[in-house]
């Protein structure tokens, strides 16, 4: 694997243990796909540091199983916005 490869592996997870960002954050901070994250976090992870892979694999499967619980409120949060956008007009 390739230096600036690995260096990125450990850099994004170090962020998302740090910060318990999703996949989606993690990639729009460090540039790359939300694929990229994902072959970073569960395949290359692993070789280079388990303790931080195991870390991160948490933080992920917790992110995974509360998406929709996010998704309804983001949903939520846009009709409310629309609704008190149309009253104050």
């Amino acid at each position: 694997m390739r230096e600036e490869i690995e260096e990125r592996c450990l850099e994004i997870g170090q962020y998302i243990a740090e910060y318990g960002a999703t996949v989606r954050a993690a990639a729009r901070r460090f540039g790359v796909s939300k694929s990229s994250v994902h072959k970073d976090m569960h395949e290359r992870l692993p070789e280079l540091s388990e303790p931080l892979a195991a870390q991160v694999s948490q933080i992920l499967r917790y992110n995974k199983a509360v998406r929709h619980l996010r998704g309804g409120e983001a949903t939520r949060r846009k009709y409310q916005s629309r609704k008190t956008g149309l009253d104050g007009e």
